[in-house]
């Protein structure tokens, strides 16, 4: 049994010597530092750390003419938004309105969503710039809805 424990070890020392030149490059050029650009949610309601599921929306108006690329635009946001701890996110367009659209994302908690807040970083600040600029005559309006408490 030794004989195959010393050529795996064998070949994981020359595996290293050959790829030990070539570094792993997708995290270089970004700016992972947080970016607190997200504005405090302002509460009506009690919102308990654990109370939740939370869903968030931001409603963007889109001139008609900008609908395509906007919408290869926001896709970025799903990956962003899922990494930082939603669980569910989808881009609706209104059908009875041209050009307003809806993104949504839901998280476990209120005390995830304020994490939220904290993890968005610089590069994901530059996306969301990039994307606010196809409804440049409004801003996005977000919002929070948290789980009905049932008693």
């Amino acid at each position: 049994m030794p004989t195959p424990h010393f050529l795996a070890a064998a070949g994981a020392v020359v595996g290293i010597a050959l790829t030990g030149r070539w570094k792993l490059q997708t995290g270089a050029g970004i700016d992972l530092a947080p970016s607190m650009h997200w504005p405090s949610p302002v509460l009506a309601i009690d919102a308990d750390a654990d109370r939740g599921p939370v869903l968030i929306t931001v409603e963007y108006r889109i001139s008609p003419e900008r609908r395509e690329a906007f919408l290869v635009s926001i896709r970025d946001l799903e990956q962003q938004r899922r990494r930082d701890g939603a669980y569910s996110w989808d881009v609706f367009e209104d059908a009875a309105e041209s050009g307003r659209f809806l993104e949504t994302f839901m998280v476990a908690s209120w005390l995830e969503h304020l994490r939220q807040h904290q993890r968005v970083t610089n590069t994901d600040r530059a996306v969301q710039d990039a994307i606010r600029e196809f409804g440049a005559t409004a801003e996005p309006r977000v919002t929070h809805f948290v789980a009905a408490k049932f008693r």
